[in-house]
């Protein structure tokens, strides 16, 4: 069996359990992203969220919900706000990286311009809030407006952090927690809190949620270094080139001798890079066996990820949720 059928597997299981909700969540999707004054925005934002993303965030909001035994409407809301908000981020993150592939596709600001792409971000984030406040619920409220902060946060402090060789892995975690898995536990958190569940399963969705988020964000920076381009949606070697301070660097810099640091300082801290720069990059981080070293973590976060499901009910979106922490994982297994 290729790496591709265990990839898709657990995702499609868990998409076939909540089909009924997220067909809700996307008609939801179609209706808010609708501007009656603006005809660029539903075409800007119709380029993305039609992209073919798996909607994996508003998905563990529906998991979340389900799980805890949710019998309302309103967790369709709240998995719509996290899909608006993710793809707000995306808009934002592709002007700041000035990207020019999300998803195997040309990004936004290519496609249009960078003003376009900023002022319809700022436009879903928006929306995400009076999508929010809509279920009543000051708890979910807090947690998804909370998140919101944390991920901009996440995002300036990986401005300063991701060329600065004195960055180590406790400020990559932070930079990690911030940009993405912050929005990972908002999602299973609402879940929990929407359907009334007992603190301590509302704290496992949420521990469920974190570690599910850095594993996978561990993995993004893996694949980047040796993924294939269909796989990961943009370009080997993109986050060398954009100098972006990840886990498998932070490794190789904590190993690295004189001339090896005066490498990374040249290529990451000075953006001073040639041609054979990234295969050299490449080279030491085998020589230190740092790509094997950030695979053993992102394999002991989803660890983590599947113990904190012992404290839900026995249900099969467990299971599923249980194997999504394995899928995340697989793609550099």
């Amino acid at each position: 069996m290729g790496v591709n059928e265990n990839v898709q597997k657990p995702l499609d299981r868990l998409a076939e359990a909540l089909a009924s909700e997220m067909e809700a969540v996307n008609a939801l999707i179609r209706q808010r992203m609708a501007s009656r004054h603006a005809p660029r925005i539903p075409e800007v934002t119709a380029h993305l969220i039609e992209a073919g993303g798996k909607r994996l965030r508003p998905m563990l909001t529906l998991a979340a919900a389900k799980l805890a035994g949710y019998d309302g409407p309103y967790h369709v809301h709240l998995a719509a706000t996290v899909e608006f908000i993710h793809t707000a981020t995306l808009l934002h993150d592709d002007v700041v990286d000035e990207s020019r592939q999300r998803r195997g596709r040309p990004t936004a600001n290519l496609l249009w311009d960078n003003k376009s792409s900023v002022l319809v971000g700022d436009y879903l984030f928006a929306r995400s809030f009076q999508l929010m406040v809509e279920p009543g619920n000051l708890r979910t409220l807090e947690i998804l407006a909370n998140a919101s902060a944390t991920i901009a946060e996440g995002e300036v402090l990986q401005l300063t952090a991701a060329q600065d060789l004195g960055t180590d892995e406790s400020v990559y975690l932070q930079v990690v927690r911030g940009k993405t898995a912050a929005l990972f536990s908002a999602a299973t958190e609402v879940g929990g809190v929407i359907a009334g569940a007992p603190e301590a399963q509302v704290r496992a969705l949420f521990d469920y949620g974190d570690a599910l988020g850095i594993a996978f964000q561990i993995v993004d920076d893996l694949l980047d270094y040796g993924g294939a381009t269909e796989t990961i949606g943009k370009n080997v070697g993109d986050d060398f080139r954009e100098r972006k301070l990840t886990l498998p660097v932070i490794k190789a810099v904590a190993s690295a001798d004189p001339a090896e640091r005066a490498f990374w300082a040249r290529v990451i801290e000075a953006g001073d890079q040639h041609d054979g720069d990234l295969e050299q990059a490449l080279r030491l981080l085998d020589r230190h066996g740092s790509m094997r070293a950030a695979r053993a973590d992102a394999m002991d976060w989803a660890e983590r990820a599947k113990s904190a499901l012992a404290e839900l009910p026995d249900h099969p979106v467990r299971d599923m949720l249980s194997d999504l922490a394995d899928f995340v994982v697989s793609r550099v297994a």
